[in-house]
């Protein structure tokens, strides 16, 4: 009661139930741009693992571990690989947005 939730708790003896309200517009709008930050915290830590193999790649390709042509194809197949994700990333944050909003 104290916590300023908008719950009321009913005691029966032996249990303590709590009823929910329904969601209002405005709550379900905020928790889409909860959800619209976490899915660019996503896209940011999937280009941060890009950048990071891309740099190993290259290091690889500077002490000749790998080929020029080597790494211009794990280039290529990464950034696939990113594109994917960002687009699975996007799909999911799309289906989400849209059960949040169902009344």
């Amino acid at each position: 009661m104290v916590s300023d939730l908008g719950i009321t708790p009913n005691n029966d003896g032996k249990q303590i139930r709590l009823n929910l309200p329904a969601l209002t517009e405005e709550r379900r709008r905020e928790l889409v741009k909860v959800v619209h930050n976490r899915l660019e915290e996503c896209r940011i830590a999937v280009r941060n693992i890009r950048r990071d193999l891309h740099n190993d790649m290259r290091e690889l390709e500077k002490e000749k571990l790998v080929s020029e042509d080597d790494l211009k194809r794990g280039e290529d197949e990464l950034q696939k690989v990113t594109d994917h994700s960002i687009e699975e990333i996007n799909k999911h944050g799309q289906h989400k947005e849209q059960e949040i909003m169902e009344v």
